[in-house]
């Protein structure tokens, strides 16, 4: 396997600028994921890695080997498309045999790879099969085992899961993670799925309009978000707007009165997560249960989803709040219309400047 680094990497279309001076290493046998909305740039940093796309600026090395100008197929980077990119004339194992025929390794050698790579998916017996013969997620083993039986220094994944179904996607990204840690393969997929991401990656990196918004581990971004879009992204976050009067004071457009972390003053937004507010039928903060902030509202919705639950609560007619409970015996849960406090401790008061 092989260190990759990616520096000064830039794509222009025209004054269209797709991705803008992006620069990262990623360690050898490191799980990276690319994660932000559609058209941040992810996509087409992960195909300017693999050589798809010529990049206008910056360079690519694997294993400290400049592969900017090389095609793709002498850059030994596995690629696993979105949409799989199977042949579908070709049986599987022609499929995850093409790469190694391309590298003109020995017939005896392609026999051998291709039943261990297809073993190594759990997809032995299915090498006579067409891909339409074939599920969802055993067409995106194939695609895994074609990208895999070449040995590449790097493993590339676009959008891999995307189109699974839910329960499909938890088995196979599970799948994924527990080859790629066998194998110590330096990896990098691309994800607009936080749930995904926050379980795969070994580090993350936010994207936003071709920049790089935010690098770090899962906790990082989470509880510690560069600025709002992070915070909005990774994870859900409720925003009152406002002005941050005097550190650690922010009263919002709505007149409301909140301590938080803040330093400083001026206009500002204040970012709490769901699962740190606490909910009552009468007020729920005080210097004993060390919630700085209790404020009045009314229940506007309440969304039952399973193991948790959602309370959408009303404090002003401009400020809402959402507050997240888990779903146990003896668990305060209101109706809508219902009168009830929010709580919660001003150092969940994440303050960005505006």
């Amino acid at each position: 396997m092989a260190q990759l680094d990616i520096i000064g990497l830039a794509k222009r279309y025209g004054d269209f600028h797709a991705v803008r001076d992006v620069s990262l290493s990623i360690k050898d046998g490191e799980f990276l994921v690319l994660l932000g909305p559609s058209g941040c740039g992810k996509t087409t940093t992960l195909r300017m890695v693999a050589g798809f796309i010529e990049p206008t600026a910056g360079h690519v090395t694997i294993g400290g080997t400049d592969v900017t100008v090389l095609p793709p197929w002498k850059r030994n980077a596995g690629m696993v498309f979105q949409n799989y990119a199977l042949f579908p004339h070709l049986t599987v194992n022609e499929n995850v045999a093409f790469g190694l025929q391309m590298r003109k390794l020995p017939k005896a050698d392609i026999a051998k790879r291709v039943e261990e790579t297809l073993a190594l998916v759990r997809l032995s017996g299915y090498g006579g099969r067409l891909p339409r013969q074939l599920s969802g997620g055993q067409q995106q083993r194939v695609a895994l085992a074609r990208a895999l039986a070449i040995h590449p220094d790097v493993l590339l994944l676009d959008e891999p899961l995307s189109n699974l179904d839910a329960k499909l996607r938890q088995e196979v990204r599970v799948e994924i993670r527990e080859l790629q840690r066998k194998m110590g393969l330096t990896t990098v997929m691309v994800t607009h799925d936080q749930e995904e991401a926050l379980t795969m990656a070994d580090r993350l990196v936010v994207m936003s309009e071709g920049l790089v918004r935010q690098v770090g581990s899962q906790r990082d971004l989470y509880e510690r978000p560069a600025d709002r879009f992070v915070a909005g992204f990774v994870g859900r976050s409720t925003f009152l707007e406002g002005t941050l009067e005097a550190p650690g004071r922010f009263r919002t457009d709505g007149g409301l009165a909140v301590a938080c972390a803040g330093d400083g003053a001026g206009r500002a937004v204040l970012s709490v997560r769901p699962e740190r507010v606490a909910v009552g039928p009468s007020s729920v903060g005080g210097p004993n249960t060390g919630l700085d902030n209790s404020l009045p509202g009314t229940v506007e919705f309440v969304s039952y989803l399973g193991a948790l639950i959602d309370i959408h609560v009303r404090l002003s007619p401009s400020d809402r709040m959402v507050a997240q409970i888990a779903n146990r015996d003896g668990a305060f849960v209101p109706e809508v219309g219902q009168p009830i406090h929010v709580g919660w401790p001003a150092s969940a008061s994440q303050v960005f400047k505006e």
